[in-house]
């Protein structure tokens, strides 16, 4: 193996550490994103393109390691979300809960700490999410709905900048060892 393969891939994945949080901070970090997501476009039609409950799912599921658990999450943040927005209830639940699988599944065999590796999974996660919202519509909803990759890449090339920074502060409230 090269050395950047080295740096990117895990070895022995159950050599990876899985991080731990408090409680309260799995609870009241996804609610700030959702009421984030909510109000703030109100205000700056701009940031309605950020999907700060995705970014929040995918930075809790790499973290956590454990596909299980992490989809439960997801499912709740995308529950949570679907209750507050005005989409039907259920959509951004069932999407957010792959998300969390497929990333909790993806950070067994990387190395999650690496900057370069979170903006890639960033951005193809923002990809997934927004083709299975798209597929979604389509097919359980019936809605005449459009996939216009080239927004999505831009839109996606935007969350993962965002994420890299947002998940460096998240990363302050993992509890010390």
């Amino acid at each position: 193996m090269s050395e950047l393969s080295n740096q990117i891939l895990i070895d022995n994945p159950r050599r990876s550490k899985i991080s731990r949080y408090r409680p309260y901070w799995l609870v009241v970090v996804p609610l700030l994103a959702i009421l984030f997501q909510v109000n703030i476009p109100l205000f700056f039609r701009h940031l309605s393109y950020l999907e700060l409950p995705l970014l929040v799912t995918v930075y809790f599921s790499l973290m956590r390691r454990e596909p299980v658990t992490c989809t439960l999450i997801g499912a709740a943040i995308g529950l949570v979300q679907d209750s507050m927005s005005n989409h039907y209830i259920g959509v951004f639940g069932i999407v957010k809960t792959l998300v969390g699988y497929f990333a909790a599944s993806v950070s067994l065999r990387f190395d999650v700490q690496n900057i370069t590796v979170r903006l890639v999974l960033s951005f193809f996660f923002f990809f997934f999410h927004q083709f299975f919202l798209w597929v979604l519509g389509r097919a359980l909803l019936g809605q005449n709905i459009t996939f216009d990759l080239l927004q999505t890449l831009l839109f996606g090339a935007f969350n993962a900048l965002v994420a890299v920074p947002l998940f460096l502060i998240l990363d302050r409230l993992r509890e010390r060892t």
